[in-house]
């Protein structure tokens, strides 16, 4: 069963469940899956729907940190909710130490060796590490490693 499959049998057990918060966040699932397979006139296969969740999740973590800076623990609550309930159609994250592997595997591959070559490193781990890792601390773990 795809990813795309798995929330749409989401959201009808919400609706059954009468589970209006659950609902309203799978519809927002939902409507940016659609949104960019109109928009690219495509049908999104997996990797590319996880795509758009890591980038849910990435504007929620946003959203979060402006909230907390105005006090509003309410929308606080709210995001943190959505949070919970978009990332289980996640892959599992890497750990570290896996993350870590992956660069160095990515680095004698690509034969980098400075800082100049980080773009060919991350374009080799990209693909592996969507949805599986916060691309920013991974880009800073290349840096450190190459520089």
């Amino acid at each position: 069963m795809s990813i795309k499959d798995r929330i749409q049998q989401d959201m009808k057990d919400a609706m059954r469940a009468r589970d209006k918060a659950r609902l309203a966040t799978i519809r927002l699932i939902m409507a940016a899956i659609k949104q960019r397979e109109v928009d690219e006139r495509i049908e999104l296969d997996d990797t590319q729907v996880i795509t758009v969740l890591d980038k849910m999740i990435k504007q929620r973590r946003e959203s979060i940190s402006q909230f907390e800076k105005a006090g509003r623990d309410d929308l606080i609550a709210q995001e943190q909710e959505e949070i919970t309930i978009i990332a289980p159609y996640l892959p599992t994250a890497l750990s570290e130490d896996e993350i870590r592997q992956l660069i160095d595997a990515a680095m004698q591959s690509t034969g980098a060796s400075t800082v100049k070559d980080m773009g060919k490193v991350m374009a080799e781990l990209k693909p592996k590490l969507a949805g599986r890792a916060d691309m920013g601390a991974v880009s800073a773990l290349i840096k450190a490693r190459l520089g």
